[in-house]
């Protein structure tokens, strides 16, 4: 998994997971980074269109993500399947150039590497479940 677009997720998944942390909000702190960069690499332009996408449609997406997460309210989620189903669920929802099965496949890749044991197969589920109903949603 390295792919443009995937380090750009990865990239989009670290500033909603910081800014959460921090209480700041993630187009803020996505405008620092792109100003003053703390990485080398700057931040890939789909990073950009991500966290802008997310912060753009936040309550449609949580709304989502809570109806459908079964018994899982967002704020009992790990900090980190909360930022990424966010960004999956953007995307899944609103980037109609992206395949269904692509961002899920991604967003359970990231889980994988960066989340817990349970995370994966939880993401799965819930993005499957929003992939059916998505006309319903947009």
């Amino acid at each position: 998994m390295s792919s443009a677009r995937t380090k750009a997720r990865k990239r989009a998944l670290d500033l909603l997971f910081e800014a959460e942390q921090r209480g700041v909000n993630a187009v803020t702190l996505l405008d620092d980074r792109e100003v003053t960069p703390v990485t080398p690499a700057p931040l890939p332009a789909y990073t950009g269109i991500l966290v802008r996408g997310v912060v753009g449609k936040w309550h449609a997406i949580n709304e989502a993500l809570s109806t459908y997460s079964q018994g899982w309210p967002l704020d009992r989620m790990p900090a980190v399947d909360r930022a990424l189903l966010r960004v999956a669920a953007y995307e899944l929802l609103y980037e109609d150039d992206v395949p269904d099965a692509v961002v899920i496949s991604e967003a359970v890749g990231l889980a994988t590497e960066l989340s817990t044991d349970e995370s994966p197969s939880f993401i799965n589920g819930l993005l499957a479940r929003l992939a059916e109903v998505k006309t319903t949603l947009v």
